[in-house]
C-alpha cells in the first residue's frame, strides 16, 4: 500500500497542506522549516492506529495535548484536520478522514469527524461516518477512534495495519554506542539508536543473515575497507552487537565492534537495515547527518536498490543528496515557510526550477535557493 495524497489543516506549523507522495519522496526545507512536523504527522497517525494501546488519546498526550499539535495560525478554523488517499497493490484505493478538536464546554480532544471511502470514484458512499447515532447516544465514544479499534475498524482494517506499522529512523549513534549508560526508558517505536541493536537481535537468524550480507555489500561502496560485517552476542551476558572486519596491514585484518565505528557508518547501517523491513512507510530525517558528501552523492540510489516495496519519505537540505539524476521533480517537494505557516508544493510546479534542471542544473542547485531562509536576524 502507498500514500497518494496527503492534506493537513492546523498541524503544527501547517495551516494548510495539499500534497502528492511517490513512492520515493524528498522532503526539502531549511532548518526550521516544518521537515520533522511533516514526518510528525505520519507518526501521529502511526500512533493513533497503534495495537499496543493509548490511540488518540495517548497520542495528544504524549505531544503534549491538542494544544500543543495545533496550528499557532488557526483562526476560524480550529480543529486539526486529516485525509490521507492511499492505493494498495490491486490497485484499491482508500481515503481516510480524521477531525479533531474539542468538546463543547470541555477542555478534552474528541472525534470531530471520521470517514473511511474504497474505491470512492465508483463508491461515493462512505464505509463510516461518523458522528453517527451510537455516538450522538454516548458521546464518549467520540474520545476514540475508529482506526485504533479491533471491532470497529474491520472493513478498513489494511488502513489500520499500514498505519500501525510506520517506521521513522534518525538515528543518533550515540544512544547506540552508549545505550547502557544512558538513564531512563527506551523509546517504543522509533529507533534512535537505545534499542536497535535489540531491533536486529529479534529477526529471524536467516533474514538477518541476509540482510547484513546485503548491507555488506553496499556498505563496501562507502566504506571500501569494510570487509565484513556480523552480528553476535556477548558471551558473558548475552548483550547484542554488530562487528565489522576490516581490511588491514594485518593478514586477517582488525575487528571492531558498533562502539567502534564511525558515525557515519552507524547512520548507513541504520538506513540500510530498516529499508530492507519492508515496513510498507518509511520516515528518512535528514540521512546526510554524519555523511561525507561523496557517499551522501550515493544515497538516493541506495535508497532505490534497497527500498523493495516500501514507501520512504525523506526529509533533506542537503545539495548532495539532490545531486542524483535519478531523482525527478515529481519525487520532490519544497517547504517554503513564511510569518504565517509553512506551505508545501511539488518542485514541478515551479518553472524556474524546472528549466534549470532542463538546461542540466543538478537538482539541488536548481531548488535549494528557494530553502534558503529569507530574513537574517540580528542581535
Amino acid at each position: 500500500m502507498q500514500i497518494k495524497r496527503i492534506k493537513l489543516k492546523n498541524w503544527r506549523n501547517f495551516t494548510n497542506v495539499d500534497v502528492l507522495l511517490e513512492k520515493r519522496t524528498f522532503i526539502v526545507g531549511a532548518n526550521a522549516s516544518g521537515k520533522s512536523n511533516f514526518l510528525e504527522a505520519f507518526r501521529f497517525l502511526r500512533d493513533v492506529a497503534s495495537q499496543s494501546g493509548g490511540g488518540l488519546q495517548k497520542a495528544l498526550k504524549d505531544r503534549g495535548g491538542l494544544g500543543k499539535v495545533r496550528s499557532l495560525a488557526a483562526r476560524q478554523y480550529p480543529n486539526i484536520y486529516f485525509e490521507i488517499e492511499l492505493e494498495d497493490s490491486d490497485s484499491v484505493t482508500w481515503e481516510y478522514r480524521l477531525e479533531i478538536g474539542q468538546a463543547s464546554g470541555h477542555r478534552r480532544s474528541i472525534v470531530k469527524r471520521e470517514e473511511v471511502y474504497k474505491n470512492k470514484s465508483t463508491s461515493p458512499h462512505p464505509l463510516i461516518q461518523r458522528p453517527n447515532n451510537d455516538d450522538n447516544r454516548d458521546p464518549d465514544r467520540l474520545t476514540q477512534t475508529y482506526l485504533e479499534q479491533i471491532n470497529s475498524n474491520q472493513e478498513f482494517r489494511p488502513i489500520a495495519d499500514f498505519f500501525s506499522r510506520i517506521v521513522y529512523l534518525h538515528l543518533v549513534p550515540q544512544l547506540l554506542k552508549h545505550a547502557e549508560g544512558i538513564q531512563g526508558n527506551f523509546l517504543e517505536s522509533d529507533p534512535f539508536g537505545q534499542g536497535f541493536l535489540e531491533r536486529i537481535a529479534s529477526t529471524s537468524d536467516t533474514k538477518r543473515n541476509r540482510r547484513l550480507k546485503q548491507i555488506q555489500s553496499v556498505l563496501k561502496k562507502a566504506v571500501p575497507q569494510l570487509a565484513e560485517l556480523q552480528f553476535e552476542r556477548d558471551d558473558s551476558n548475552g548483550k547484542p552487537h554488530l562487528k565489522a572486519k576490516y581490511s588491514h596491514w594485518r593478514v586477517n585484518g582488525a575487528w571492531q565492534r558498533e562502539d567502534q565505528f564511525s558515525d557515519g557508518t552507524l547512520r548507513l547501517i541504520g538506513l540500510f537495515w530498516v529499508l530492507q523491513e519492508d515496513s510498507g512507510l518509511l520516515l528518512l530525517e535528514e540521512p546526510e547527518l554524519s555523511l561525507n558528501g561523496k557517499i551522501v552523492r550515493y544515497l538516493a540510489p541506495f535508497v532505490h536498490k534497497l527500498q523493495g516495496n516500501a514507501q520512504v519519505l525523506i526529509t533533506t537540505h542537503s545539495a548532495d543528496l539532490l545531486s542524483d539524476t535519478g531523482i525527478s521533480l515529481e519525487e520532490t517537494v519544497l517547504l517554503e515557510p513564511s510569518s504565517e505557516a509553512t506551505k508545501i508544493r511539488s518542485a514541478s510546479s515551479m518553472t524556474d526550477v524546472k528549466a534549470l534542471v532542463d538546461g542540466g542544473a543538478e537538482l539541488g542547485a536548481a531548488l535549494l535557493p528557494h530553502a534558503s531562509p529569507r530574513e537574517i536576524i540580528t542581535l
